[in-house]
């Protein structure tokens, strides 16, 4: 099998020359991975080239960079899906992450972010002497997915929050986080959701739903996510902006049937919160230059009762 790879190249010591990128032509086996592939290049025809593996299995999360513009593991992302038809592989490092060299990049942000949501239990006592802790089958069950996470950073690099701002703790480190609110042994889900509903935590993502996309365990990191806001409105932890958000939009399609785009912005910033109105100026004019402003007049839907008896029904 014919394969051809792209991989995007940087040397730290090249005087500020820039990124560029490599080209290598290869026959390989049917059964190869893209990691096959770059260990061959690295092994037989550019010893240059830097990357970061070790199981080669899809378990230590190691070989995370990004294949044709997403994240994935080179080690289970196989040279004949990602080059179909003989098209070029493009190989870059994981984003949101300074590289050191080639497909090697710094997860110390990564690191930092998950050190910052307490990533263990701080049960408020001890078990009995020679006791342990029980926790309930469901429980454990329930939390199972999110401790299936290898940390590859793979959700990490695809964040479209972190792209634009650092502060975002991410979706690896609110998901681990989810692991502990979870779990009945720990005792501190006030002080947690409390830190998690500040500026750059829970509220902060968009939903893009990238890294539900990119893990490869399957770990769901936003669904995560959104079950820290459900636990924070729950507790009564104020959430700003985003649990007002929230509010407003449940609020206006329980009362009409459908949103009221106008309303959900007010409700959302407050009324006399100026700056905030204002700086939405030029959104509301690029809605009105496309036709997309909603009506002055929200009036409800036809059957809105039914909509109203959901709410009901699920105590909503």
């Amino acid at each position: 099998m014919d394969v051809r790879l792209k991989v995007r190249r940087f040397d730290p010591e090249a005087n500020g020359a820039g990124e560029e990128f490599s080209r290598y032509e290869m026959d390989v086996p049917e059964f190869y991975s893209v990691l096959d592939c770059l260990i061959k290049v690295r092994e037989e025809i550019d010893g240059t080239l830097a990357l970061r593996c070790s199981c080669r299995s899809a378990i230590c999360g190691s070989c995370a960079m990004r294949i044709n513009g997403q994240a994935g593991l080179a080690c289970n992302t196989k040279a004949s899906e990602a080059g179909r038809n003989g098209g070029e592989i493009v190989v870059e490092p994981a984003g949101n992450m300074p590289v050191i060299k080639d497909l090697i990049t710094d997860f110390q942000l990564f690191w930092d972010k998950v050190r910052d949501v307490d990533p263990y239990l701080r049960p408020e006592s001890a078990p009995p002497a020679g006791q342990e802790y029980e926790v309930p089958n469901e429980d454990m069950l329930r939390l199972a997915g999110v401790m299936a996470c290898i940390m590859c950073g793979a959700c990490v690099s695809d964040c479209t929050v972190l792209e634009v701002d650092e502060n975002f703790l991410g979706p690896a480190a609110l998901a681990k986080a989810y692991r502990f609110v979870g779990d009945p042994r720990d005792d501190a889900d006030g002080a947690r959701l409390s830190k998690l509903a500040e500026y750059g935590g829970v509220w902060d993502c968009t939903r893009c739903m990238q890294c539900v996309e990119v893990c490869p365990k399957d770990v769901d990191p936003m669904g995560r996510i959104m079950l820290l806001r459900e636990a924070s409105m729950e507790g009564g932890v104020p959430g700003g902006y985003g649990e007002r958000h929230v509010t407003a939009f449940t609020n206006s399609v329980r009362h009409s049937g459908w949103l009221d785009e106008l309303r959900l912005t007010v409700n959302t910033f407050g009324m006399f919160n100026l700056p905030k109105l204002l700086g939405m100026a030029p959104t509301a004019l690029r809605a009105l230059r496309a036709g997309k402003v909603p009506p002055l007049r929200h009036k409800s839907i036809p059957g809105v009762n039914h909509v109203r008896r959901l709410f009901e029904r699920h105590g909503a």
